[in-house]
């Protein structure tokens, strides 16, 4: 008809392109529309596209600086949340990676590669321009910033701070836990999952790269809180893995879902395969939070690639997901053809604002870059490539997937457990490095609790809560709550920060006679337990009683013929005393560090006015500053006075 050969003259030839390619989504627009109300983190580091692969390499950081350029020309970063990524440290990153991989990347320098010929093949990389995976100048910087902004990223989400949270210098989804891979270092997918997983219990992960997520999949193959997704092409293609049975193992039975395609997948049957598999994926999983890898070496035209999708197609993934409202983060990936993947994670981060940018560059991006003058338009178009996925082929991946995906339990719940706290960045303000503490600001924000204990000896009474014995005039008391050190057998002293409970199970392998476990710090008064005595040699007296969680030196050494019970030393610093001769009085029980009984290899005192006590008799001075030497006659201190420790006499 006439209207319609109308409106078919007002199409241009790229909205053609877009009809034929089997996506029309009406005709490009002119003008930029208002944005949405979701909350966007972006997170970029200048200093990512400054690293090269080198030697030929189709990698180009550069990519992630080109998108950013053509978000400023389009004014797009006034609405997001912009963010300088920090770089993740060592420990940060063996979160995930093992250390030797680790400790090798932050080692290796293109200067010293050949010293490490050994460690290059085990870790599969190379020298430049031999391998996928070369050791290139600040490889290990390149990692910790890409790192670092997608686990800032999924900090933020973890926060509710942000709906959607960009890093399109992220995505490196072949990287293993200790091998490198497909350009893929470090994979910043898993450590961004990591983080997420602290906070929702379920984490979808989607990618539609062209080719397969083997990293990630291997990563959350075992198990059931993160599902794995992944669209790509399989057969005589890299990495190789994929295949339709691969789909999880133990807990993660039916967790991964591979769907292999072949060459030229374009819109129509993208979608047609892709949009009932992620909806059955979203009714089975429920998931918490979303990753989607956004590879562009999907699109038609790619150096690497042999898919045929539009930015449309492409964008229609994630627009998809989108709108289930849950909270998502986007990362970059492959793509090769780089005036095709800024143009498209630029039109797609527009997509995902709400806004429907305009087709025609700005004329700043045009002038900051010369890549973009083969068309100077943001979109692309398909090319006439043959789809080899027949419909029926297609047909089949499907009802498999889905038969899989109805094998599913119920949405699995999540054991309560201890959540670790959610990376955070710049708590405190910058330190002042010429004031002590970091200067004024910095210390008002530092956290200072209540009798937080000193290392300094000579401060111990003022940062530490004391619990004196009254009626006691010495110095040297013991602290209240702590764990008083214990002499070991052979005279070695127990340190004072040892676990009451470690201790106490050493002292029971060990078949120590007397001990029992050091009362927890409470208000509440331990009931009081029948004295422990070790049986002495004929004519002896009792044994002491041990209290805590030390080990007695002399416990159950009762001493020759008619002598009395050995003594027992568990403060700090306390000499151990020799065994008593015959005749000696009653052992002394002794707590509290500083405590002087006797020095190493002599004997105690043996009168009992010097004691202050009739022979027979134990006297027990407890933490107070009291010596050996008590005046005569004091009286054992009460419960309550011991600060809560129950002493039997």
């Amino acid at each position: 008809s006439s209207s319609s050969g109308t409106l078919y003259e007002q199409l241009s030839a790229h909205d053609i392109a877009r009809v034929v390619g089997g996506w029309c989504l009406g005709q490009a627009s002119t003008e930029m529309t208002a944005p949405s109300e979701r909350r966007i983190f972006y997170s970029y580091h200048e200093e990512i596209g400054n690293f090269c692969y080198g030697g030929g390499n189709p990698m180009r950081p550069h990519r992630a600086r080109m998108v950013f350029s053509l978000l400023k020309s389009y004014g797009l970063l006034k609405h997001v949340s912009l963010h300088r990524p920090t770089p993740r440290s060592f420990e940060q990153l063996t979160e995930f990676h093992a250390d030797d991989y680790i400790d090798f990347l932050r080692t290796v320098t293109p200067n010293n590669a050949e010293d490490h010929m050994n460690q290059l093949r085990r870790f599969n990389m190379g020298q430049i321009g031999d391998v996928d995976c070369p050791v290139f100048d600040g490889v290990y910087e390149f990692c910790q910033l890409y790192c670092g902004g997608s686990v800032a990223g999924a900090a933020a989400l973890c926060e509710k701070k942000v709906d959607i949270a960009f890093n399109w210098s992220g995505g490196m989804h072949h990287a293993k836990k200790a091998e490198a891979s497909g350009f893929c270092y470090c994979n910043d997918i898993v450590l961004g999952i990591l983080e997420l997983l602290k906070e929702f219990p379920r984490v979808l992960y989607v990618d539609i790269d062209i080719h397969h997520g083997d990293g990630v999949e291997e990563a959350f193959y075992l198990t059931d809180r993160v599902m794995t997704v992944s669209f790509h092409k399989y057969g005589e293609f890299f990495p190789g893995t994929g295949a339709l049975d691969d789909c999880g193992y133990g807990k993660g039975k039916y967790y991964c879902v591979n769907v292999p395609l072949k060459d030229g997948m374009d819109d129509t049957n993208y979608q047609q395969v892709y949009e009932p598999i992620m909806s059955k994926v979203m009714e089975m999983f429920q998931p918490s939070a979303i990753v989607m890898c956004c590879g562009a070496d999907s699109l038609s035209g790619d150096k690497l690639g042999c898919f045929n999708l539009s930015f449309e197609g492409h964008s229609h993934c994630i627009e998809f997901l989108a709108k289930y409202q849950v909270p998502m983060m986007v990362l970059g990936g492959g793509g090769y053809t780089l005036r095709n993947v800024a143009r498209c994670w630029t039109y797609e981060t527009g997509r995902l604002m709400g806004i429907d940018l305009p087709d025609e560059l700005p004329e700043a991006a045009l002038q900051e870059y010369n890549y973009y003058l083969d068309t100077q338009c943001l979109r692309i178009s398909v090319s006439n490539m043959k789809n080899m996925n027949t419909k029926e082929e297609l047909e089949d991946i499907k009802r498999r997937v889905l038969e899989h995906l109805s094998q599913l339990p119920a949405v699995p719940s999540v054991q309560m457990a201890y959540r670790p706290p959610v990376k955070k960045e710049g708590e405190l303000p910058e330190e002042d490095p010429d004031a002590r503490g970091g200067g004024q600001a910095h210390e008002e924000r530092r956290r200072v609790k209540a009798g937080d204990e000193s290392d300094n000896e000579e401060e111990m009474g003022a940062g530490r809560a004391r619990r004196d014995v009254s009626g006691n005039d010495g110095a040297g008391s013991a602290p209240a709550g702590s764990t008083p050190a214990a002499p070991a057998a052979d005279g070695a002293t127990v340190a004072p920060g040892m676990q009451a409970a470690t201790l106490a199970t050493s002292e029971a392998l060990n078949g120590g006679a007397g001990a029992s476990p050091t009362p927890m710090e409470t208000d509440e008064k331990p009931a009081a337990a029948p004295a422990q005595a070790a049986d002495a040699p004929e004519g002896g007296a009792p044994g002491v009683t041990t209290l805590g969680a030390g080990n007695a030196v002399y416990a159950a050494n009762g001493g020759a013929q008619n002598g009395a019970a050995g003594t027992v030393t568990l403060g700090a610093s306390v000499g151990a005393g020799a065994p008593p001769s015959a005749g000696q009085a009653a052992g002394i029980s002794i707590l509290g560090p500083s405590t002087n009984v006797a020095s190493s290899g002599t004997t105690p005192p043996l009168d009992p006015a010097a004691t202050g006590a009739a022979a027979g008799s134990r006297p027990n001075i407890i933490g107070a500053s009291m010596g050996a030497n008590a005046p005569s006659g004091s009286t054992p201190p009460t419960a309550a006075e011991e600060g809560g420790i129950y002493r039997p006499q």
